[in-house]
């Protein structure tokens, strides 16, 4: 399909859709967009290029000349195993059939940050970067905070069950913590006051911590909400610090 900014084609992976974008002048990089749990791909479209915002930040990026990619992961993975398989599928996919260069970067949203995070320990050489954006690092303490509401809690056990293939009942104590891994990939996460419902500091701040002690390359922007449209400028030239590495 030819649009304004190249081409993009769609395809299934395990009867998931995914979506690759080859920008008009592409810079020899791939970015593995993996969002939070709603946002969809289809057949013909994905929630990246129906919301204006976010159709915003695809487009600056493919004018930076990044090769966009994504999938619908399962909608409400939660980070799950095979979530996280196809995520390796996807990427080995699009490395095959795309003239890129064979480390990613990965920006992830939500509850897509916990997929990143499997990634970083599964296959760090693979991946030069990695932006995440108001991420839900910590699945338990996601959990815990969700007691507080009845009506969340109860369909967040439900997703997971359903996710991880297990008994509701056997959430509470098999829920997977932090996913922590020894890698030296550079990560910024960007937090947008105000607007998550991943507290940052059950997610960002906690990962933030506890990762000084083995990658001194994780650190936490504070963002205003009213200066997310910049969001898409900072995160490219976040990376172009690292298009020089082979």
């Amino acid at each position: 399909m030819e649009t304004m900014a190249g081409q993009r084609r769609f395809f299934q992976l395990d009867g998931q859709w995914c979506i690759v974008h080859v920008p008009e002048r592409p810079n020899g990089f791939a970015l593995f967009l993996i969002g939070d749990g709603d946002q969809f791909v289809n057949e013909q479209t994905s929630f990246w290029l129906e919301h204006p915002g976010r159709r915003q930040w695809l487009d600056d990026w493919l004018e930076q000349g990044y090769t966009v990619f994504s999938s619908h992961l399962y909608g409400r993975h939660w980070g799950s195993p095979k979530a996280v398989r196809l995520a390796r599928q996807l990427i080995y996919s699009v490395l095959k059939s795309e003239i890129v260069n064979q480390r990613i970067y990965i920006v992830a949203e939500g509850m897509g940050a916990l997929v990143a995070l499997q990634l970083l320990g599964a296959m760090p050489g693979q991946i030069r970067a990695v932006a995440m954006l108001n991420p839900c690092l910590d699945v338990r303490a996601q959990l815990s905070h969700e007691r507080e509401h009845p009506l969340m809690y109860r369909r967040m056990v439900k997703e997971i069950a359903l996710a991880y293939e297990m008994k509701e009942e056997e959430v509470p104590g098999a829920v997977p913590s932090l996913f922590l891994s020894p890698h030296d990939v550079p990560v910024t996460i960007w937090q947008l006051a105000g607007v998550s419902g991943y507290p940052s500091a059950l997610h960002s701040r906690k990962y933030e911590q506890w990762m000084k002690t083995m990658n001194d390359r994780v650190r936490v922007v504070y963002h205003l909400p009213e200066r997310r449209r910049q969001l898409a400028v900072q995160i490219g030239q976040f990376f172009r610090q690292y298009n020089e590495l082979p």
